[in-house]
């Protein structure tokens, strides 16, 4: 799962704030910016949440959790959380951290033996941090397919020694380059120190403290009558979609919860960690709080002059910027259908959270309105961020359109091209990813990876030797180039893939992959 990021293709961005702010927005002027943008991105449900000093200011569902039962989005309706999932990863083993069970800085094979990186020197030094800050040396969303789409059979085991096979895009520690992997080793982590399992300890530990009572890790939710579903406008029109099973990536992105139990968390954060009606317990030391929010990779500062930022970086599982000289902690996350995002302005003791249930316009959604929210309490002006967010996203996907159309134009003119079937069936193996078999199915060439069942479809014929193919799982936009290398007498040896779409989701690294023919 992603930590969502927005691309504006073609597009300049500099803001300049005004003279005149506008006043910190009212609950009743929240409703009409939430129904705004539901309307504005097309999405069928959200929920919103702001804590301020201490207290809960705002909290309300909008908007239907399914377009088929209409049932509608209140405070206690769950969602994905997503990649917001990470900062209870963190705050997990903060807690063992402060408990000495664990050191920030121990390795990871004398926890996990199986562990092992790209080369020596990364394995042997590879601590528990640098599972969390994104700093590792592979590349963005390595490894992902292992449980994108969901379905497929790897295990945690296959995840901790499939490392060793990805190649490095930097120096180990040098670069950001956001993963999800390393995040299901440090949940591996946590179940080998505590002696029970990453959902059961974070449902133990954090969730039952802080009485977030309608939250739950993974496989322990078990009443869905008020669970969001999933949607996609992808197409233009929003229909439903499969929900999302994250398998092995509890602690990556496994939690399910409502804008009314984080603000539990969000008040909690925003007290170092303390909690309660007198706030005489601690969840985890003050210690570790500032071990959380302080930048362990540097990333860019944004250039954009109207929050006038000064730095920018990963913490463990937060993101951590300035806006107009106060400190912001923020992670978004993001699975098909399920869109979030927790910003929180300790300086202001502000705290605001917004979940949705529908791919793509869900992000629009949740960005546009926490910045607005955001805004007013900053002292900015209004900056339409509604209708400028629509117009950018519309933007950006018509030109990732454009290249997905003509794509799959060129595929239709050369319909009637003559392929030898023969020269690529066979069974081709990847490293990591294991096997997938290419084969006619209709009298048309198809490819299915046996690993990964939902990712099979046909083989229709691009150039020379590439292929596109249109995957039977269409939750998300993940249909890719399959480039053959061939020998001197024309037969398939290898396979490289590559998505066809210029905003498919990182999680889907094809490119990672590398097949090798094994059988005929």
């Amino acid at each position: 799962m992603k930590k969502v990021r927005i691309r504006f293709a073609s597009v300049l961005f500099v803001c300049l704030a005004s003279t005149t702010a506008f006043a910190q927005l009212s609950s009743a002027k929240i409703d009409l910016v939430m129904q705004n943008a539901l309307q504005k991105f097309k999405v069928a449900g959200a929920s919103i949440a702001v804590v301020k000093d201490g207290k809960i200011i705002h909290s309300k569902g909008y908007g239907i959790s399914s377009i088929e039962t209409k049932k509608p989005v209140d405070e206690y309706t769950n969602f994905q959380i997503a990649s917001n999932t990470k900062a209870f990863t963190t705050a997990a083993l903060s807690i063992l951290e402060d408990q000495g069970k664990i050191k920030w800085t121990d390795k990871v094979k004398d926890y996990l033996p199986e562990f092992k990186m790209y080369n020596d020197y990364v394995t042997e030094n590879f601590n528990i941090q640098d599972l969390l800050t994104h700093r590792s040396g592979l590349g963005l969303g390595v490894g992902d397919l292992m449980f994108f789409p969901d379905g497929s059979n790897f295990t945690v085991t296959d995840v901790m020694k499939s490392f060793q096979h990805f190649k490095p895009v930097s120096a180990f520690r040098t670069q950001f380059d956001y993963d999800n992997l390393l995040y299901i080793v440090a949940g591996e982590v946590i179940a080998k120190v505590s002696g029970m399992s990453y959902e059961q300890f974070v449902q133990q530990r954090i969730i039952a403290p802080l009485q977030m009572n309608h939250t739950f890790v993974g496989p322990l939710l078990k009443d869905k009558t008020n669970l969001a579903v999933p949607h996609s406008s992808v197409s233009g029109t929003i229909k439903t979609i499969n929900s999302y099973d994250i398998g092995i990536g509890s602690a990556a992105g496994g939690i399910y919860s409502n804008v009314a139990d984080m603000s539990k968390w969000m008040i909690t954060r925003l007290n170092k960690g303390q909690y309660g009606d007198d706030l005489k317990s601690s969840l985890f030391s003050l210690k570790n709080h500032d071990e959380m929010w302080r930048i362990h990779t540097v990333m860019p500062a944004d250039p954009n002059p109207r929050y006038n930022s000064h730095f920018n970086g990963y913490g463990l599982g937060w993101g951590i910027s300035d806006a107009k000289g106060n400190l912001k902690v923020e992670h978004t996350g993001g699975l098909p259908g399920m869109l979030s995002i927790v910003t929180l302005f300790p300086d202001l003791n502000l705290g605001i959270v917004v979940l949705t249930n529908t791919e793509n316009g869900g992000a629009g959604l949740f960005m546009a309105v926490s910045n607005t929210i955001a805004d007013s309490y900053l002292g900015l002006d209004d900056f339409g961020w509604t209708d400028k967010m629509a117009e950018w996203m519309s933007q950006d996907k018509n030109t990732s359109d454009d290249v997905t159309i003509n794509t799959w134009k060129k595929v239709t003119a050369a319909k009637n091209t003559k392929v030898n079937n023969e020269d690529f069936i066979g069974i081709y193996e990847d490293s990591w990813f294991g096997k997938a078999e290419v084969f006619v199915k209709n009298k048309q060439l198809w490819i299915k990876c046996l690993r990964s069942p939902k990712l099979n479809g046909p083989l229709a014929f691009y150039d020379t030797n590439t292929f596109a193919v249109k995957w039977e799982y269409q939750a998300m936009n993940c249909d890719a180039f399959v480039t053959f290398s061939v020998d001197e007498k024309g037969k398939g040896q290898s396979i490289k893939m590559k998505g066809i779409s210029p905003n498919i989701d990182f999680s889907f690294d094809f490119q990672d992959l590398d097949f090798k023919r094994v059988e005929k």
